[in-house]
């Protein structure tokens, strides 16, 4: 089997227009960046708010293991698979950051016969919208420093300051910093820090903002830091609103690209899926919806952090109303939540097999709890055996649903017409009656409390007073209807990344709150959650070079 980038390479890529014309896209609104990738142009997009929307299916999957999932690969699949079987399709994905391409991770445009392209283009710097966000990002830090250099009228706080750096790269020598060293032409010395680009709020914002007028309203709301009486002080108050928005203006119209089938996929903003929602964007989602009968998205990492998030927050704040889910889930992950080593996991163990589904198990209940039908896709490995898998559709079978073999890795949609036809099912028997599990009144504790017990299955959450008390006074000042946001180990159901399977009778820690007052949500830190990872000890970008012929070798 050739490698993901030579089967990439060896595509017939189709000119982005005649991507766009399948979705009656026409080509004076589309900007294109050179010939395979475009972004849609707002005005166009503003043109469509009278049309109905198509249906909308999410892709989640199991807790990720490294044993391997293909939420992406599956999503592609499926996209393509709907396209085989006669289905207007396209499909929703977040663009993959620089930070893990060259870390551990590798790229993040699917895999095998399943892939978005060009690959080489979305992994790197593709159409510059994490650049832009960067800018934005670090001119407001800019002007926080700036502010406090020539006087500080608003009376910042500098001991209070929460709004850091950010870069699109993996740098654990930047987590904390002491920043306008030097002297006095220099600034004042203070503690700061960098985060990842995908970690920024204003990425949240950028994937969660309507137009231009509710992103620059959103990016004022942002708080970047108190003053000595504990009032806030907002990038409205800095005049930073403006200058942001037009750094992003371009950055908020969609990517349109393609399948290695030519069917058309929106590749558009990428957030955290610990610190923030872990989706695409809503304006991506909606543009898709108003040209496809059939829209396939995803939502990071496993169904307890990214479907939750997606309902909760991204459905919510958009007024999205999913259709159906699909969970993604394969017989080596699965052995591995059964107690398997990831060296054995080639080696057939039906019994280890079954004692891992109780995190399928958990996922089924936790997205049915939702009000949506289910279906299971079996991302398929070579090493799987037949009674593996009978045995994993035989517990689908268990929980009320159908688990569906996918092969779409090595037979692209030949390999998802099974799948396609089962979603197709689903969706058009109308059984999905799709609701948040908390209301905006509810208190913002008792919402933390009701994503713990009711999705993670905790006996309950621990949180020093000083956290219920923050959280009390922002409901004071107004921000008690805002969803919360869950940022904890996407490994395990609960805190610990340790407790693989469906763990319950655990705590979860809250050890600190935060406000994205622009984005929308209240973060909950769960345990430790890291905004800036590190290099491995060998990283990606040690093998990422190009060939004599200036190919890129190493980049997946």
């Amino acid at each position: 089997m050739a490698s993901d980038i030579e089967i990439a390479r060896a595509a017939t890529l189709k000119p982005i227009t005649e991507i766009g014309a399948r979705l009656d896209i026409p080509a004076e609104a589309l900007e294109s960046y050179g010939s395979t990738k475009a972004k849609v142009r707002s005005d166009f997009i503003a043109g469509l708010s009278d049309r109905p929307d198509g249906k909308l299916v999410l892709v989640t999957a199991i807790n990720p293991t490294p044993a391997g999932e293909g939420k992406t690969t599956t999503t592609v699949g499926l996209g393509d698979g709907l396209n085989r079987i006669g289905k207007r399709a396209a499909i929703c994905l977040r663009e993959p950051s620089l930070g893990p391409c060259f870390g551990m991770k590798g790229g993040a445009a699917g895999g095998g016969h399943a892939q978005v392209v060009p690959m080489e283009d979305i992994n790197l710097h593709f159409t510059g919208d994490f650049h832009a966000i960067t800018s934005a990002h670090n001119l407001l830090s800019a002007l926080i420093d700036n502010h406090i250099y020539w006087g500080n009228a608003l009376q910042i706080d500098t001991r209070r300051i929460t709004w850091r750096r950010v870069m699109d790269m993996n740098d654990r020598a930047l987590r904390q910093i002491v920043s306008s060293l030097g002297g006095v032409a220099n600034g004042f010395p203070r503690e700061a820090g960098f985060d990842i680009t995908v970690a920024s709020e204003i990425m949240a914002i950028l994937c969660l903002a309507s137009d231009l007028a509710d992103l620059q309203k959103r990016l004022g709301d942002i708080i970047v830091g108190y003053r000595r009486d504990r009032s806030a002080v907002t990038a409205r108050d800095l005049e930073a609103d403006g200058a942001m928005t037009v750094l992003l203006k371009e950055a908020m119209q969609p990517n349109l690209v393609q399948t290695l089938e030519n069917n058309p996929a929106f590749v558009h903003g990428g957030p955290f899926a610990n610190i923030a929602h872990g989706c695409n964007s809503v304006i991506a989602t909606r543009t898709a919806l108003k040209l496809a009968d059939y829209v396939v998205t995803e939502a990071g990492f496993g169904a307890d952090l990214g479907a939750e998030k997606f309902f909760d927050i991204k459905c919510r704040k958009a007024g999205l109303k999913p259709d159906a889910a699909v969970i993604v889930a394969t017989v080596r992950a699965l052995k591995m939540n059964g107690g398997v080593a990831r060296e054995a996991l080639g080696e057939e163990n039906v019994e280890a097999l079954v004692r891992g589904c109780v995190n399928l198990g958990r996922h089924i209940e936790n997205v049915k709890s939702f009000g949506l039908p289910v279906v299971v896709a079996i991302n398929h490995f070579v090493s799987d055996t037949d009674a593996e898998v009978a045995a994993l559709q035989a517990y689908a079978a268990e929980q009320g649903v159908e688990a569906v073999l996918c092969r779409h890795w090595a037979d692209g949609s030949k390999g998802t017409e099974a799948l396609a036809r089962k979603v197709v099912e689903m969706v058009e028997g109308g059984t999905s009656n799709f609701a948040p599990i908390y209301p905006d009144d509810m208190p913002l504790m008792a919402k933390i409390e009701t994503i713990a017990t009711k999705i993670y299955r905790a006996d309950g959450v621990a949180a020093d007073k000083s956290v219920v008390d923050q959280l009390e006074r922002w409901e004071a000042d107004g921000f008690g209807h805002l969803p919360v946001c869950m940022a904890k180990t996407q490994y395990s159901f609960s805190a610990d990344p340790t407790l693989r399977g469906a763990p319950t009778g655990h705590i979860v820690p809250v050890r600190e709150v935060r406000l994205s007052a622009g984005a929308g949500f209240i973060v909950a830190i769960c345990g430790e959650i890291m905004t800036m990872p590190g290099l491995p000890k060998v990283p990606s970008a040690n093998h990422i070079r190009l060939d004599a012929d200036g190919q890129i070798e190493g980049l997946f």
